[in-house]
């Protein structure tokens, strides 16, 4: 279960890191993805452990990580037809 959580953890360290450092909208969005694979295996991991109540949030969020998945490529391409880039730098959507 160790090697399982380290493992959990560095994916969520590399998709942290990616969401900092990178301006690319569509790798920002598979690192997140990323995390949420992690927080998946962490509670899978758990579950083992502790019972099937793990297995029952990462349905969850498996069904909450669809759907945020096509709202969040549907607003990616909306913005990239509007602004033709998907550099985050590059535009400014939400400031007043």
């Amino acid at each position: 279960m160790n090697a399982v959580l380290a493992l959990s953890a560095v994916l969520f360290v590399i998709g942290t890191l990616g969401v900092l450092v990178r301006r690319n909208a569509i790798i920002i969005f598979l690192c997140i993805e990323l995390q949420l694979n992690a927080v998946n295996l962490a509670l899978v991991a758990f579950s083992r452990a502790h019972g099937i109540e793990g297995q029952i949030f990462v349905f969850f969020s498996m069904t909450v990580a669809a759907a945020e998945a096509a709202v969040g490529l549907a607003i990616i391409i909306s913005i990239f037809r509007h602004y033709e880039t998907v550099d985050v730098s590059s535009f400014n959507l939400l400031k007043w």
